[in-house]
């Protein structure tokens, strides 16, 4: 059996004419605003959706069925596309006119990474930041829809054991249709994304950056409309603690939020992940917090010096940057990398954490980490006692070996793809720290790194050849490893 190419294609042009729409709406804004760069990014939609259209119509007579191998194509070549696509209106418009960067600007919106090439953000139109917001909120988006339908039915990284606990094909639904689940969860997304612009905005935000912080926050992206990020309001502690609120509720698994309008509290506080996700945090703040808070020669920020005993100003910035760190959104109050040796490797650390499974986090998931932990303390049981049969357990339930295998291989590939990433960034002239932040913030979508990359910093002193090497790191990490690596293997093309 071939390639079901028809139907590949007709997919790929039903994206482009969506990001065409949401680079109209993009337009609409730059309208209001006088910007100037209206027609530039009304072409750009016209293209895109020219594309969608043209690929829709000549594949219109494709067969309705999308087996695994065409899942596979779809979601990696999917999120290519739409990074290619979603380059046009900086082009377009020539607020970033190099391909390279403007390829490097829109990956890192899609895959919710948040790093940037931008050298003064606040000198760019409002239309072009308001799409730079946009590409995170619909990375956020899709990601949501495939954690929760498309990764299980694939069986990546584990992901077999998230569908039994999510809605979708099988286990405990909220709905049996996938187009359903998706909708209603979307509509949880974009719910929360409404909630956060009308409270930021009460706060003393603008509603121009209460939009685009709430598209930046729901999605854990990070792109901000100000060059100092979040620190821009460390004069306003209120508009820093609704970020966290919804950073925190970003990074938790979407299904969980369902619950609780639904009034099935008691799942939540049952879910083991959403119990060691707050636990983390907490205990990581508290850290974090005293650490700051007892280290006389502490700024909080370059943008406002803190000195030490100032109790809130520390708890403060350790929770926002521990919720930003742990949830893979980036945004930044401070510079974490000047607070101390310690923290530096602190904070390091924390990337590779990640957030919830079925949240739109990167990183490798709270869930993850709970059972490779818990089967290495098994194997302890298992010396001991030979003959007996001890499995993994979570949420009161039996976890199969074959979920428990292919979540330590996807650990494995994931610190080799680090080690590789900080490789190759070290091969093109960056220092060791640089290099390993570097790779570690791209492959867990993060954002802020260290060295060079610090969080005041950004990645437009990389090489060409670097930002797209980092391009590759973040969408290898978004789509949780194995959807893109499989395609790079000889016998995925194989005809069966």
């Amino acid at each position: 059996m071939g390639l079901n190419t028809r139907i590949i294609v007709h997919i790929m042009g039903l994206l482009l004419l969506c990001n065409g729409s949401f680079m109209l709406l993009a337009a609409f804004v730059s309208g209001i605003y006088k910007d100037g760069v209206t027609l530039d990014i009304t072409l750009a939609a016209i293209v895109t959706m020219l594309f969608g259209v043209m690929a829709m119509f000549y594949t219109r007579g494709h067969k309705k069925e999308v087996k695994r191998k065409e899942g596979y194509i779809v979601v990696t070549f999917g999120w290519i596309i739409m990074s290619i696509s979603g380059t046009l209106p900086y082009l377009f418009s020539g607020t970033i006119p190099e391909v390279t960067n403007a390829f490097f600007e829109t990956i890192s919106g899609y895959t919710t990474t948040g790093a940037s090439i931008i050298d003064d953000i606040e000198a760019m139109p409002e239309g072009i930041l308001f799409w730079r917001s946009l590409t995170h909120w619909i990375g956020g988006m899709g990601i949501i829809v495939l954690a929760i339908a498309i990764l299980p039915l694939l069986g990546i990284g584990g992901m077999q054991l998230f569908a039994a606990e999510a809605p979708g094909p099988a286990g405990d639904k909220l709905h049996p249709r996938i187009t359903d689940t998706a909708k209603r969860l979307w509509l949880i997304y974009f719910g929360y994304t409404v909630a956060e612009t009308i409270l930021l905005k009460l706060a003393g935000m603008s509603f121009f950056d209460a939009m685009n912080h709430s598209l930046a926050t729901l999605s854990t992206g990070g792109f901000s409309t100000k060059n100092a990020s979040l620190a821009y309001w460390n004069n306003q502690p209120l508009v820093q603690y609704i970020t966290i609120v919804f950073m925190f509720l970003a990074g938790s698994n979407f299904v969980l939020s369902y619950f609780a309008f639904t009034g099935k509290v008691q799942r939540i506080l049952k879910d083991e992940e959403f119990k060691y996700y707050a636990i983390f945090i907490l205990l990581f703040t508290i850290i974090a917090a005293l650490v700051v808070y007892f280290n006389a020669n502490v700024e909080v920020s370059d943008f406002h010096p803190m000195v030490s005993g100032e109790g809130e100003s520390a708890f403060r910035h350790a929770l926002f940057q521990v919720v930003a760190i742990v949830t893979t959104t980036g945004f930044v109050t401070a510079d974490f990398t000047s607070w101390t040796p310690f923290l530096t490797i602190f904070f390091f650390g924390l990337m590779f954490l990640g957030g919830s499974a079925g949240s739109t986090a990167g990183g490798i998931k709270v869930m993850r980490h709970l059972l490779i932990i818990k089967n290495g303390l098994l194997e302890f049981k298992r010396t001991l006692h030979t003959n007996a049969i001890i499995p993994v357990r979570y949420n009161e339930k039996t976890v199969s070996e074959h979920i428990v295998y292919n979540i330590i291989a996807f650990f494995v590939l994931y610190m080799l793809f680090f080690i590789i990433g900080s490789l190759v960034l070290g091969f093109l002239g960056l220092d060791f720290v640089s290099a390993i932040g570097g790779s570690a913030s791209s492959l867990g979508n993060v954002g802020p790194a260290l060295g060079s990359l610090n969080p005041v910093s950004n990645y437009n002193s990389l090489p060409d050849a670097g930002k797209w090497w980092c391009g590759f790191l973040m969408l290898l990490g978004r789509l949780e490893l194995f959807t893109v690596l499989i395609i790079l293997t000889p016998y995925f093309w194989k005809k069966t």
